[in-house]
């Protein structure tokens, strides 16, 4: 990740999986304990983008 637009294009695909993956749980496609060890995993690296980018733009 070498620019902000190219972390703008990570986080929002991290975004979209998260959508995805609430919606998936919502219609009973995947168990509770994959749900929230994927979505504890996407926070950490969303943080970790939005860190990042905060770092550049200071």
């Amino acid at each position: 990740m070498t620019d902000d637009k190219s972390l703008f294009s990570r986080i929002d695909q991290l975004v979209a999986e998260e959508h995805e993956l609430r919606t998936k749980h919502a219609a009973g496609q995947i168990a509770d304990e994959d749900e929230r060890t994927r979505l504890r995993a996407l926070e950490v690296e969303l943080d970790q983008c939005w860190d990042l980018l905060r770092q550049r733009r200071a």
